[in-house]
């Protein structure tokens, strides 16, 4: 591979606002019979794609994140199937690297495998990554996170992961699950907010740390140009309030999976309206569900 002395700028110009009307992937009346890819890719940008793994391999149908920097690209998630076989995403990752490595060619670059928490469906990919050359994982446990980002020192501070010139800001936002972490993309203007915050059912571990953990995001996103509030799930339906079972493997009325900093301050009235009180608390755009309602707690 010839290196590049082409450097891309991925600073001056400023997130440009680029609309997100993609026809995702949703699922079939009949899983069997589903004609879906594995992974859908969405290229947001020649830098910047969305992938969302297929309903009928798993219902969770989580949505995924590579990024490309001038150094390295970073794989935000690994979804919720272990399989290879079943869920190709070292062989999608590799070929969206390869393509990019064409058309932008350096030597030396990496990849980084970082997570927004640590629960099965964001993780179950990690063990196709662990002999890839040139790759970090790192783990998606408490203790991990805090060590690689140094949280651990000031869990209040903005972590920034370089890729080479597009430098992620991180922030630990526990309250879904203790390990969470939110990323900033001053490119694109993504917040990517993992389960934390996203159009479906906000399961909460730690209630006073989710309130706290949205009104940081609230503050956060009004110092920065945030095109897009994305988490990693779409569980609504189109109807107000209203969202789909779980287990659902067909959901042909999904709301967009991309959300708004006013609907990210909604949550956060929602959490001051609920106070105290238990259960499960539908509104329009999401449903948040506290611990203490869910089944076994």
């Amino acid at each position: 591979m010839r290196r590049s002395t082409h450097l891309i700028d991925f600073t001056s110009a400023g997130p440009e606002p680029r609309a997100l009307d993609v026809n995702w992937i949703h699922g079939s009346p009949s899983a069997k019979h589903n004609t879906d890819p594995d992974i859908q890719v969405h290229a947001y940008d020649e830098h910047t794609f969305i992938l969302r793994q297929n309903m009928a391999i798993d219902y969770e149908a989580p949505f995924l994140f590579l990024l490309f920097g001038n150094d390295r690209a970073v794989l935000l998630d690994t979804g919720a199937t272990a399989s290879a076989e079943h869920f190709p995403l070292r062989q999608v990752v590799d070929d969206l690297t390869g393509r990019w490595l064409a058309a932008h060619p350096r030597d030396g670059y990496t990849l980084l495998v970082l997570h927004t928490h640590g629960h099965d469906d964001h993780i179950a990919g990690d063990a196709q990554f662990a002999d890839r050359p040139d790759t970090v994982v790192v783990g998606p446990d408490l203790d991990s996170a805090r060590e690689y980002f140094g949280f651990a020192d000031d869990s209040d501070q903005v972590a920034l992961v370089d890729l080479g010139g597009r430098v992620l800001e991180c922030l630990a936002t526990p309250g879904h699950h203790e390990a969470a972490v939110t990323y900033y993309d001053p490119h694109t203007g993504f917040l990517l907010t993992g389960d934390t915050v996203y159009p479906g059912r906000l399961y909460v571990e730690d209630w006073a740390a989710f309130g706290r953990t949205v009104d940081r995001l609230v503050g956060f996103a009004d110092t920065r140009s945030v095109t897009h509030v994305l988490g990693c799930h779409i569980e609504m339906t189109t109807e107000p309030g209203v969202d789909y079972p779980v287990l659902t493997t067909y959901q042909p009325d999904e709301p967009p999976l991309q959300m708004t900093v006013g609907q990210l301050r909604d949550i956060g009235k929602a959490i001051r309206e609920i106070g105290d009180r238990p259960g499960r608390h539908a509104y329009p755009d999401f449903v948040i569900c506290r611990e203490d309602w869910l089944p076994g707690t």
